[in-house]
């Protein structure tokens, strides 16, 4: 393997710099103008990637080796913050109101220009491309599938995707991975229940909607207790209620939102199914009536098992890797790098950032949370391994 280490510890200080300039400048999905620019102002001191902006709105794809087209590996960051309002109180904090990069993205980002730095200085000993994503919108806006569909998996044809996700729950020199199943098919959505409003005094004379949406909330939850198998992963979950004014008038609507989640995607969608039924039915038994609406679901993000392989075999040659777990439990959370592991034969793994002095750390969509520096050399020298081990790999070698 060539030597990463060297180069790594020469730039590590200017990644750290990187990052925090990225956290203090925090951008929601689709508009993440100014952190692509920065992007491409990075990668532009590198003669040797081919490099295209504005892929599905914002996104960015670098090529090394663009004339070495197969195989072809790629590795994917993303660029989007939450909608969140930052407490950390850190001198590099959010300077956007608002918006906060608490998913860790400024880190991913960070590691993979790294990436793209050092790949390129040892260009000459890779045998392939690398096709480095940066994607906008993983937050909810399925940015993975819009590039998808922009075409970032060809020209050249991408043969694998590896993506790194920070993961405060793990210690700093741990790698977690699986195949299979490893974070779950989602779905966000809304329903609206109508009805006719009345005073409190006298609630016979209208349609109670808070009454109705209390009940329905109840039997939702029926559905993951009675109708999906107790070992078969699901949840559902109403995290918004919205209605009513005031103490003494009860109101003609009333808002939900919240989530169906599954670890199975065949259980998401009679699930989802379910959610449905029960929306159209219980309200009438209070004489007030539903509309459910849905965003864009996004599918169980399912690792192929060689690839995880790979992760784990890769790992566990650092000498900067204390820990690797080969068979780490699935998330409730959702992806959308799921998209890229439906396409291609991929996988998703976890990089620990809790500090070895610490018993705990604020965890991922925290307004407290904050990626760690310590861990930006190992997100880029973990990136850098696993592109080298799979465009050196035999010929015979394939995904799945």
């Amino acid at each position: 393997m060539p030597d990463f280490a060297t180069t790594i510890a020469a730039l590590a200080d200017e990644w750290i710099e990187l990052r925090h300039q990225l956290h203090a400048q925090p951008e929601t999905a689709y508009s993440e103008h100014e952190t692509a620019a920065r992007v491409v102002a990075e990668l532009s001191k590198l003669d040797a990637l081919r490099i295209t902006s504005g892929v599905a709105g914002t996104g960015v794809v670098a090529v090394l080796n663009a004339q070495r087209p197969t195989p072809c590996v790629a590795l994917r960051a993303d660029l989007d913050a939450l909608p969140l309002v930052e407490k950390t109180g850190l001198p590099y904090a959010s300077q956007n109101l608002g918006k906060m990069h608490a998913c860790g993205h400024d880190g991913h980002i960070t590691c993979l220009v790294g990436a793209a730095q050092v790949l390129a200085k040892h260009a000459d000993e890779l045998p392939g491309a690398v096709k480095f994503i940066f994607q906008p919108a993983e937050e909810g806006g399925a940015g993975a599938r819009k590039m998808i569909d922009a075409g970032v998996l060809d020209a050249p044809r991408v043969d694998a995707v590896f993506a790194l996700h920070g993961w405060p729950a793990y210690p700093l020199g741990s790698v977690a991975v699986r195949p299979g199943p490893m974070m779950a098919a989602s779905q966000a959505f809304e329903i609206l229940l109508t009805g006719q409003g009345a005073h409190a005094a006298y609630p016979h004379e209208g349609s109670d909607v808070l009454l109705a949406a209390a009940h329905l909330i109840t039997i939702l939850q029926g559905i993951r207790t009675r109708f999906v198998d107790p070992m078969d992963p699901a949840v559902i979950s109403v995290c918004q209620v919205t209605g009513g004014d005031t103490h003494n008038i009860i109101p003609d609507a009333c808002l939900l939102r919240g989530t169906v989640r599954a670890l199975r995607q065949a259980t998401h969608d009679r699930v989802m199914t379910m959610v449905r039924e029960v929306v159209q039915a219980v309200p009438k038994l209070f004489k007030a009536s539903a509309e459910i609406s849905s965003l864009e679901p996004y599918p169980a993000l399912v690792n192929d098992s060689t690839c995880a392989e790979l992760v784990a075999d890769v790992a566990a040659t650092l000498d900067e890797i204390e820990e690797v777990d080969r068979a780490a439990p699935a998330g409730m959370g959702a992806e959308d790098f799921a998209f890229f592991a439906q396409a291609v034969p991929s996988t998703w793994y976890q990089m620990g950032l809790r500090p070895p002095e610490s018993a705990q750390m604020p965890t991922l969509h925290n307004p407290r949370f904050d990626f760690t520096d310590a861990a930006i050399p190992l997100g880029v020298h973990l990136h850098c391994a696993i592109a080298h081990r799979f465009l050196t790999s035999p010929p015979a070698w394939k995904c799945g």
